[in-house]
């Protein structure tokens, strides 16, 4: 029998700091710039002023990339533009500079790291770092089997809450979350159609390199058939994600359950991180409230997901390419929003207002017989 008991997560995660929340707002009102004139930028700054438990906030130092990589064996049925198993030609990219992510990690100064959860080749063709926590190569067709077995499930969920803690041991104070994977999307929108009870043509969307009409419709029925499978298995989320999600999504689920276990704020890139999410919610209702929504893919699982857990994208460019390209566009948004409320002057006291307050501390209260003597006075 597994000792993995996801309720747990329900008591372990608290709420960012909500009297440091009202300290910072209080703060916010006290800035030389009104209130207000900084738009969204103000949210996030009391958001991370909680989540850190500090006011002033705390500058964002050591973010990181952390990108899941796996591939599904749906793939096989052409749903994803690119061939099933192919996953790995991704990870090679991106840890060799050449990917949207690699780009936008080095202009930033952000480290990047891989998880290899289920990828369709040889471990010993990467470096051991990225392929130390796989659990299997490839995760099952969703369609017609499992992705997992109950043991790689839970296998994978650890291997998520391990990468989280091994990344809130090492100072990481944010972290954008997102996916290497050939098959993910079709996965994220079995999950996303299960936990939100619509139909998988609601859900289905063109994935990072767009899909044609016919690769649409295989991949509207694969989910479809995926989706019957999910049903029965609705009140178990290991079970759930051992059914229909994979590796890769079974891991991302414990990773961002464990950060919020954490305090450590994750920042959501697409589909697939919104999707695992999802699921979290379910384990633990407060799990989201340590979470950023980066972007907007156009993805209508994403949107479905996101609007179920009441989290506003940050950014909307129509950036459809995945691994964590969203989320990086958006860190600096939010580093913004922290320099910005540590670093913004608090606006002098006016000379009339300490008068007032000096005259208010001087008055004398009132005591018994004092209105009427004042009456008395007005009618001489």
């Amino acid at each position: 029998m597994s000792s993995l008991n996801l309720d747990d997560f329900t008591d372990l995660i608290e709420r960012p700091d909500g009297g440091v929340r009202r300290d910072a707002e209080a703060r916010r009102e006290r800035l030389a710039v009104p209130p207000g004139s900084l738009g969204r930028l103000d949210d996030l700054g009391e958001w991370l002023a909680a989540a850190q438990a500090a006011v002033p906030v705390r500058p964002i130092e050591r973010p990181r990339v952390v990108l899941f990589a796996g591939d599904h064996k749906i793939a096989e049925l052409g749903v994803s533009a690119r061939a099933a198993g192919s996953a790995v030609e991704l990870v090679r990219e991106v840890l060799e500079g050449g990917r949207p992510v690699s780009v936008l990690a080095r202009r930033l100064g952000v480290p990047v790291r891989v998880v290899d959860m289920a990828l369709d080749c040889d471990p010993a063709s990467l470096p051991e770092g990225v392929v130390r926590h796989r659990v299997r190569r490839g995760s099952g067709r969703i369609d017609v089997e499992d992705a997992l077995s109950p043991e790689e499930a839970e296998a994978a969920f650890r291997a998520g809450t391990a990468v989280a803690d091994e990344e809130a041991d090492s100072g990481t104070d944010l972290v954008v979350l997102g996916d290497l994977s050939v098959g993910g999307t079709t996965a994220a929108g079995v999950l996303v159609a299960a936990l939100c009870g619509t139909d998988a043509s609601v859900v289905t969307g063109r994935g990072g390199l767009a899909i044609d009409d016919l690769a649409w419709m295989r991949k509207c029925a694969a989910i479809r058939d995926a989706l019957r499978r999910a049903r029965p298995v609705l009140g178990d989320q290991l079970q759930l994600l051992a059914t229909v999600g994979g590796a890769d999504l079974t891991a991302m689920t414990g990773f961002l359950l464990q950060a919020a276990v954490r305090k450590l704020p994750v920042v959501l890139d697409g589909v697939v991180a919104s999707a695992c999410a999802l699921v979290g919610q379910r384990v633990a209702f407060r799990a989201p409230d340590w979470w950023l929504a980066a972007h907007d893919s156009g993805e209508p699982a994403q949107a479905k997901a996101l609007d179920r857990m009441a989290l506003e994208p940050l950014l909307a460019h129509g950036v459809t390419v995945g691994e964590g390209t969203g989320g990086l566009l958006a860190l600096p948004l939010v580093q913004a929003a922290a320099a910005l409320a540590a670093e913004l002057p608090e606006r002098p006291e006016r000379a009339e207002d300490a008068e007032d307050a000096e005259d208010a501390e001087r008055q004398p209260e009132a005591g018994p017989g004092t209105e009427p003597e004042q009456e008395a006075a007005q009618e001489r």
